[in-house]
């Protein structure tokens, strides 16, 4: 592929390199998965980080790797467990791409791990990013990692008049990467620029009289730090109302399982949909409970309304408890049913709407004679 043109590094790389990286030994930031260089810990590590905060991160990690000491133990469990465990961590298709990779480094590598960047990007979720984040920090091949707190970095140093947010750009901020990148300790290079992005270098208010390349950043010498990273505008994000319904018989709940290769893939959930355009939300309610199960049910009272925030959209749920006349379903695009007590409820992986409601339910059960 025919690289663009980028304008030339105005500074020695030597020099630069050599301040992140002593920045880096000195105030990098104790957290659990750069205790070790092992690719597991790593790779998983990596997949949490993809769109998620360190603070959120590290308990979820920790969890996790409790639950799932090794490669092998994550591909031997069921993805109900897998998807139990990342409950609330959000973007699940990382946890089903995550156990779908195990299972394929086991069955089909015999447990040894990818050791190059080409070889990870063949695995399931496997992306540029998290490739080039393994390969570097565990098995030292130098490739730059590029993700958001790195084009912040690169945008300020450089000066860069692309948006960083569109694919075009993408090209440009690998080439500036991989000229600066410390060929001596890729991963400690990768880790350090995603560092300072992440402490110093932040979207807004940087730290820069506490930056380690100061006095190698354009934006900083001429003022205009609150100007980059250059951005598009997007269009704003669009909200979805939805009704859904606690269906309830004898005592028991029903509850569905979203198929897995759709939106929250393999979580359960309550029956619902979209609120159509002209309807209330109790006729959208019972409108969606019968063409997802053929239950024909009545409400009993509204139970509460949520609101939540997807990448790409949002969401406004009214919530309504029902009642059906009968335990027999017939599904229609869910995967599975069940009918379970209110106790059982949190044996299941929900998605965060349906788990921002779940005090005004167990109140609710509570109050019943």
């Amino acid at each position: 592929m025919e690289k663009k043109a980028i304008k030339p590094i105005p500074f020695a790389i030597p020099v630069f390199q050599q301040k992140l990286l002593d920045w880096f030994k000195l105030h990098q930031r104790d957290l659990p998965w750069r205790k070790t260089t092992e690719p597991y810990p790593v790779w998983v590590s990596e997949v949490m980080l993809q769109q998620t905060q360190v603070a959120t991160v590290v308990p979820y990690f920790e969890r996790f790797m409790a639950t799932f000491p090794t490669v092998n133990h994550l591909a031997e469990a069921p993805l109900q467990t897998v998807l139990k465990v990342w409950e609330g961590l959000g973007y699940y298709a990382r946890a089903r791409n995550l156990h779908r990779a195990a299972l394929w480094i086991v069955t089909e590598r015999g447990g040894q791990f990818p050791t190059t960047f080409k070889e990870w990007k063949q695995l399931p979720g496997v992306g540029d990013y998290i490739a080039a984040a393994i390969s570097s920090i565990v098995f030292g091949e130098v490739v730059p990692v590029v993700d958001g707190n790195v084009k912040r970095v690169l945008s300020r140093l450089l000066t860069v008049e692309l948006p960083v947010n569109t694919p075009a750009a993408m090209p440009h901020f690998r080439q500036y990467a991989g000229l600066l990148i410390a060929p001596q300790l890729p991963g400690d290079f990768n880790q350090a620029m995603m560092e300072l992005g992440a402490t110093i270098c932040t979207p807004r208010q940087p730290a820069c009289k506490r930056c380690p390349i100061a006095q190698f950043c354009e934006a900083y010498t001429t003022g205009t730090q609150s100007e980059y990273p250059k951005r598009v505008r997007r269009a704003p994000i669009p909200t979805r109302r939805v009704a859904i319904g606690v269906i309830i018989f004898q005592g028991k709940v029903l509850i569905t399982r979203r198929k897995t290769n759709a939106l929250l893939g393999g979580l359960w959930e309550f029956p619902g949909g979209k609120i159509e355009d002209g309807e209330t939300p109790q006729q959208a309610c019972l409108r969606e409970i019968y063409e997802e199960t053929g239950l024909t049910v009545t409400i009993e009272r509204q139970l509460a309304q949520v609101k939540h925030a997807y990448t790409h959209f949002r969401v406004e749920l009214t919530v309504f408890i029902c009642h059906a006349p009968h335990t027999h379903v017939t599904l229609n695009g869910a995967e599975a049913y069940r009918w379970v007590t209110p106790a059982e409820l949190s044996q299941f992986p929900f998605p965060g709407a349906n788990r921002k409601f779940f005090p005004q339910l167990a109140a609710y059960f509570q109050q019943l004679p």
